[in-house]
């Protein structure tokens, strides 16, 4: 068999590092803007110098969730969320099983978010929040677009710990 990676996975790596570069930046973006809403809740409430804001709990709240669910898409990627290392100095094919299980776990839990966060999120779709009236479908939507990413990511995962377990090179 020929180990050469196909030119349809070279691309695949290469959007996969793009959106992964996508979501580091969201990432940022996202606690950046979680400074002012938090911000004015702290001043708001030990100084008399701003009044209090009730949209800015939710506010919070929606970027604190999207922060956490683009952080675990992050984390699946490059390995560093999912892991639980029972073997750590496995190694060859033994360690690419491991990993391979792992993955499979994972998958299952990918699966179980996109599926019923699509459920999820057409269950806040026509709704709003009590205090800010933002849509909630704007949080409730992070559940789906978190397992389908996960799946995106765990395709590439799966895949190279297939090779690595099969012999044949990433």
């Amino acid at each position: 068999m020929n180990s050469a990676t196909p030119p349809a996975a070279g691309a695949w790596r290469r959007f996969t590092a793009a959106y992964a570069t996508l979501l580091n930046w969201l990432l940022g973006l996202s606690v950046a803007i979680l400074v002012f809403p938090v911000s004015l809740q702290i001043f708001s409430r030990f100084t008399d110098l701003l009044p209090h804001y009730i949209w800015t709990e939710e506010m919070a709240r929606l970027l604190f969730v999207w922060m956490i669910m683009i952080g675990t898409m992050i984390g699946l990627r490059e390995g560093t969320h999912f892991i639980v290392d029972v073997f750590p100095s496995a190694t060859g094919r033994f360690g690419a099983a491991l990993k391979l299980f792992a993955s499979l776990a994972v998958l299952g839990f990918a699966l179980v978010f996109a599926w019923f966060g699509i459920e999820f999120t057409r269950f806040g779709w026509n709704r709003t929040s009590e205090l800010a009236d933002l849509p909630l479908w704007m949080i409730h939507i992070a559940w789906p677009i978190t397992g389908f990413t996960w799946l995106v990511f765990l395709g590439e995962q799966i895949a190279d710990q297939w090779r690595a377990l099969t012999g044949r090179s990433a």
